[in-house]
């Protein structure tokens, strides 16, 4: 095995309830369930420009950790927003939108432009580190709705430019993520909008519940495309809807001999290692300030948790240092791997895996060794230009023509 990563101080718990050896339980299914990813997935379908992402193996890469293989879905090919979350909260604002309108409407009748007297009348609106705030300003421009997107103090101009690309109007707040979230949901009912969040709170679950169905698309897609059952997951943490929505749908569709699911974070914003441990949801303070812009997030979403804390099996956290290292190596290509652009967000989990395997007694207690098949999940590119940049030291088109080369 290489040393392939050299910032490798992690944090590791190894989750006591994670329920091992049996199907999916009622406590999941209550949040995620077989009918409500299959609508989502017959829905997104649908949409223009959908396409399945694709499932990269990573083999050079797998060879230099000494596992059996790595597979990468690169969600920085899905649609035009280059990130998952572009499966979540357009599919939410859709849902939402048509329970203001007559049962039956479809997402065809909305691009076409029927009852757009009515949807002009409607506004979302939500917080966001960048990518959902993104995903909920193009939805509401595909389907016709006004839109409000809060951004933190830590959001880049890039990614606020990328939002308003979309039409919607950006507001700053002072203070971190979860202060965002606050305000958004202040201001949607003093002014009668619809908050689309990606995290849920007492008394609104309704729509992160769609959100996360949105994401279990991705997941389909990827059990669709492994040759084989996956032995790990490695997946990011934020507020915890793409581990729950990666959790759920690996459950469902590998049952009792569902995958390791490892959770990874920033180590300045580990809110779900930090639950974990406690037993129960707790919020981090501060400014959550770590590079990982898209998992800078202090509270937990509680109808993730609902899944996550009988299901991960194990927690870690990753330095900043680390997951630029990370970016930097699929940049280049390892062991002749295709070069590849993945955002700052992006390589959590690939970074757990890799300083793992460079430590005997972390590969142990996660179960890896030589024949270990894992799933990463991809989840953005480079969704803001200058930060990408300034960490890999080339541009993404630079990255993406040395890929079209290697092919």
């Amino acid at each position: 095995m290489q040393t392939l990563i050299t910032h490798d101080s992690v944090s590791l718990f190894s989750n006591p309830r994670a329920v091992n050896g049996q199907p999916i339980g009622e406590r999941q299914r209550a949040v995620l369930d077989q009918d409500s990813m299959r609508r989502a997935r017959d829905e997104i379908a649908t949409w223009p420009g959908y396409a399945p992402t694709p499932l990269i193996s990573l083999q050079g890469l797998a060879t230099a950790a000494g596992v059996t293989s790595l597979d990468y879905k690169d969600e920085a090919r899905r649609f035009s927003l280059k990130s998952f979350k572009a499966l979540g909260g357009a599919y939410a604002v859709l849902q939402l939108l048509k329970s203001k309108l007559p049962e039956g409407t479809t997402a065809t009748d909305l691009l076409a432009g029927r009852h757009r007297e009515r949807i002009s009348s409607l506004t979302v609106c939500c917080a966001t580190d960048g990518n959902h705030g993104r995903s909920v300003a193009w939805g509401a421009q595909q389907f016709g709705a006004n839109c409000v997107i809060y951004l933190h103090a830590t959001v880049s101009a890039g990614r606020e430019e990328a939002i308003r690309q979309f039409g919607a109007e950006v507001r700053r707040v002072r203070g971190n993520y979860d202060d965002s979230v606050r305000q958004a949901a202040q201001d949607a009912e003093a002014n009668g909008w619809f908050v689309v969040s990606d995290t849920s709170y007492p008394g609104y679950m309704s729509v992160p519940r769609d959100v996360m169905q949105g994401y279990t698309v991705m997941i389909d897609e990827a059990v669709a495309q492994l040759d084989e059952a996956p032995t790990h997951c490695f997946v990011q943490g934020g507020v915890g809807g793409l581990a729950a929505a990666a959790l759920a749908q690996l459950w469902e569709a590998y049952g009792p001999q569902r995958p390791r699911v490892v959770v990874v974070e920033p180590d300045r914003a580990a809110c779900l290692y930090a639950s974990a441990r406690a037993g129960s949801p707790v919020a981090v303070e501060g400014e959550l300030d770590t590079l990982m812009a898209g998992l800078a997030c202090g509270e937990v979403s509680l109808l993730a948790w609902e899944v996550l804390d009988e299901g991960v099996d194990d927690f870690m956290t990753v330095t900043d240092d680390a997951a630029v290292e990370v970016m930097r190596l699929l940049a280049e290509g390892v062991g002749g791997d295709a070069p590849l652009v993945a955002g700052e967000s992006a390589v959590a989990g690939l970074a757990g895996v890799l300083i793992a395997r460079q430590d005997p007694a972390l590969s142990e207690r996660l179960g890896l060794d030589a024949h270990s098949r894992i799933l990463l999940i991809g989840s953005e590119g480079a969704t803001d230009e200058a930060v990408y940049q300034a960490l890999v030291g080339c541009s993404s088109s630079d990255v993406l023509q040395a890929e079209v080369g290697h092919a």
